[in-house]
């Protein structure tokens, strides 16, 4: 299946790299040529244009930073909407908005051609082995097709219904990560505070039922001082922003919700709007007059699973 890639940032760039390290006839594109000299070098093509992608390619794939990006990039000038057409297949990677990618989605079927919202999740790190989580929603025969090129870029690959459920779930997954993060934070100032070794800390909580992923990734770059885990904070408002305004639509009067929302832009305000997301432990730095800091651990997180094919996710009943 000739595969093309559109946006190679942080995540997607990863997840294109994967496919290219696993033999896939890969075209790339991005607004930036320079992050695509990589791909070429190592035998991806060009595309001039997401129009042109389209024109080539079977299965083209979006990774984007915002669901405005997507609609430029699906129904701007030269855009992919024109070039599809029956056993082509649109997969938009991006975490976006349920709404506006079945928005988009009906304008993909129109065309002939099937639509899939397939979000990751499980840290950049993840991405760049082909270990990370993905999430798709779609008709089960087209989640048949692209399953083969969702294996390759990942390790669990959940079916979860019909367009737009992936996105809506992916969503509630950045808002429990963005809690237990704040969370995450007050736990280590507070303990530091109270004149705990902080590596210790990180240890009592790994082993307890205080811990999570976010504990297990995030707080080892913030201990380390980088707090660089390839996540920004006008990333982490989108999500919690677009959480809210999904419990609004349902009429869920959420209290934490709001809260986090709140501390997330004060940290926008003090330390720009693309931030490391977990500087945000800096306002409490600030407030206390603590460091948080340990030796022992590293910059940015480096999977250690070894890349392996990925496979279907079955939730209980299902199977």
């Amino acid at each position: 299946m000739k595969t093309g890639f559109i946006g190679l940032g942080n995540a997607g760039g990863k997840l294109a790299g994967t496919l290219l390290r696993n033999g896939v006839d890969l075209t790339v594109r991005d607004l930036d040529r320079a992050a695509g000299e990589p791909f070429l070098a190592k035998g991806a093509k060009w595309a001039e244009s997401p129009r042109a992608m389209a024109e080539s390619c079977d299965l083209i794939i979006t990774c984007l930073p915002s669901p405005a990006a997507s609609a430029a990039v699906m129904e701007g000038p030269d855009g992919i909407l024109p070039a599809l057409g029956p056993g082509k297949i649109w997969a938009e990677m991006s975490t976006t908005d349920a709404g506006e990618i079945g928005r988009l989605a009906a304008l993909v079927a129109a065309t002939g051609a099937e639509a899939v919202d397939c979000p990751v999740s499980g840290g950049v790190h993840r991405a760049a082995t082909g270990n990370i989580s993905i999430f798709a929603g779609c008709s089960r025969p087209t989640f048949e097709r692209i399953l083969p090129m969702l294996r390759i870029m990942g390790r669990r690959i959940l079916h979860t219904g019909p367009i737009g459920t992936a996105s809506t779930l992916k969503v509630m997954t950045n808002y429990l990560a963005t809690a237990n993060l704040l969370t995450l934070c007050e736990a280590l100032v507070t303990m530091k505070a109270a004149g705990m070794d902080l590596a210790t800390t990180y240890e009592a909580i790994k082993i307890s039922s205080g811990t999570s992923f976010v504990h297990e990734t995030e707080s080892q770059v913030i201990l380390n001082g980088s707090r660089d885990i390839s996540f920004t904070m006008d990333l982490v408002m989108k999500d919690i922003g677009l959480f809210q305004k999904i419990a609004e639509e349902h009429h869920v009067p959420l209290e934490i919700s709001p809260l986090m929302i709140d501390i997330f832009r004060d940290g926008q305000k003090r330390y720009g709007v693309r931030a490391n997301s977990d500087d945000i432990i800096r306002r409490l730095e600030e407030a206390t007059g603590l460091s948080i800091l340990a030796p022992g651990f590293p910059a940015e997180m480096v999977d250690d699973e070894p890349e392996e094919l990925g496979y279907e996710v079955v939730p209980p009943g299902r199977g």
